[in-house]
């Protein structure tokens, strides 16, 4: 269960870090898209182990495979299959964890709920799963691209350091300058230079992915239960090690009054937009046709390469010795992730709301 995401464009992913491969059918998805797959791979390349130091050392190359519902180039209406495989899996680097749970991992409760569990890099519940998203988000951008729909994602804090600009005081085009992929070259140094510190210190540290999505029209969202940020929220917490997310002013918002807080509205060139944007383009669950802009908290990577304390499957008290290729901070690879499971979001509604006009 829980395999599967959306409701017409809809995806289920499938694979374990160690086997084989990994993979995502997609359904619904119209016919007649362009499939360009030198895009998909360039978005998968953004995600791949091994760019830098700062990420793990693990060498996957994550070429995709098209194995249907693609011909001549575009998109036949039918199941689009994707396959990524798995090249560089070393795991007997997790055989000492065979029979014990690491801290704040999914291993005990995998254990408990299934009876058992592939302990090969954690298997069903690595993040090497989020590969397969990628490639699916991928799809979705470029159906989204026809209707110009952009999404755009960055690094905006690590641990304590924070990029107190926000997006529209910042050249997006920027990202993908550097290995943190924040669009400020200063704050970029600080936070590589910070990260490279934690990793050297067999540590670990969280951080924060804002994410912007532009040009979608006014009227996407459903109420009362599939709100588009609910939506949104869903999507970003089902990422690996994401602990928080807010939409618009979030958490901040609070310390507003509403006179303050409220977005006035205006016409410009026949075109309804407001003054502000606290709403972070969302009112009512329903997309105004503003930006839509939003945070996503990553907490630090469960595998630290330091002796923790633990438990083993009978209940006896054990040391768990972190080894494996790890990330010393998930963030910069996240990126594309969290702009990947944000166009499944938007192509599915823009889908349910080019059907609801069929009906009406």
């Amino acid at each position: 269960m829980g395999n599967i995401f959306g409701k017409i464009f809809s995806i289920t992913t499938f694979g374990e870090s160690h086997g084989v491969a990994i993979g995502v059918t997609i359904n619904g998805c119209p016919a007649g898209i362009p499939i360009d797959m030198a895009f998909i791979q360039s978005e998968l390349s953004r995600r791949k182990p091994g760019q830098s130091k700062i990420t793990t050392q693990r060498k996957e190359e994550d070429e995709v495979e098209i194995l249907s519902g693609v011909f001549e180039g575009l998109s036949t209406g039918t199941p689009i299959g994707l396959l990524i495989r798995n090249k560089d899996q070393k795991s007997k680097d997790y055989s000492h964890i065979a029979e014990k749970f690491r801290p704040s991992h999914a291993d005990y409760t995998y254990h408990e709920k299934y009876g058992v569990r592939d302990y090969r890099g954690g298997g069903r519940s690595s993040a090497r799963e989020t590969a397969a998203r990628v490639a699916a988000g991928a799809v979705a951008k470029l159906m989204l691209k026809e209707f110009g729909i952009s999404f755009h994602a960055y690094v905006s804090q690590v641990g304590t350091l924070k990029l107190e600009k926000s997006y529209e005081q910042l050249d997006l085009s920027k990202t993908e300058d550097n290995a943190v992929r924040c669009p400020d070259p200063e704050m970029a140094q600080q936070m590589f230079d910070y990260i490279d510190d934690v990793r050297k210190s067999q540590d670990t540290v969280g951080g924060v992915v804002t994410g912007v999505i532009k040009g979608v029209p006014v009227g996407l969202g459903e109420p009362v239960f599939d709100k588009l940020h609910a939506e949104l929220g869903k999507a970003m917490l089902s990422i690996n090690a994401v602990k928080g997310f807010e939409y618009g002013s979030g958490f901040e918002g609070i310390k507003m009054k509403g006179s303050a807080h409220n977005d006035a509205f205006y016409v410009e060139d026949g075109t309804v937009k407001t003054k502000t944007n606290l709403s972070g383009g969302i009112q009512g669950g329903i997309s105004n046709g503003q930006d839509i802009y939003f945070n996503v908290a990553f907490k630090p990577v469960a595998t630290i390469m330091q002796d923790q304390a633990s438990i083993d499957t009978q209940g006896n008290e054990v040391t768990v010795s972190g080894k494996g290729r790890h990330d010393p901070c998930v963030v910069p690879r996240a990126v594309p992730i969290v702009e990947a499971m944000a166009a499944l979001v938007i192509a599915d509604f823009y889908l349910i709301a080019r059907t609801n006009k069929l009906r009406g």
